[in-house]
């Protein structure tokens, strides 16, 4: 049985480091494993990511792939007509209680009502936006429809 003091690791498991610049005899001497000249023999060389050697790179080339981010997009949180069913016949929904029912992350984001699905009974419902689909069916089934602002919209 092997004692503690005596365990070494599995053969070939470990590998000793690269020491470079430490004479012919390691291997490593001379240019230390870079090569003779140019940019990648230097040291502080860093390519980078893209970058092509001075060719037009590729996301250069195919401009249309590169793609758009609006910054001033309005991020809405967006709650479906069919969910609203959980709140009960002729109550208030404010996205407060959006956010107490789990249908909304956060109210840092402005809530947008859109009309997929249907509504079974009529609901005063109060949100930052509406899709016209959204407001027709909760109209049509005898409730009312209210815009509220967002802190967030009003900058």
């Amino acid at each position: 049985m092997a004692t503690q003091n005596s365990l070494t690791p599995a053969s070939g498991s470990k590998k000793s480091r690269k020491r470079v610049g430490r004479g012919n005899g390691s291997g490593y001497g001379t240019y230390s494993g870079r090569g003779i000249k140019g940019q990648k023999s230097r040291s502080g060389y860093r390519m980078r990511p893209g970058f092509e050697g001075g060719q037009l790179p590729l996301i250069k080339r195919l401009p249309r792939k590169r793609g758009f981010a609006n910054v001033f997009r309005t991020q809405y949180s967006l709650v479906n007509v069919h969910k609203l069913n959980v709140f009960e016949p002729g109550s208030e929904v404010t996205p407060e209680k959006l956010l107490a029912a789990g249908m909304v992350k956060s109210l840092r984001h402005p809530v947008k009502i859109l009309g997929d699905g249907s509504i079974s009974h009529p609901l005063s419902v109060k949100a930052n936006r509406f899709s016209a689909a959204a407001r027709n069916k909760i109209e049509e089934s005898g409730g009312k429809v209210e815009e509220v602002g967002h802190a967030a919209e009003a900058k």
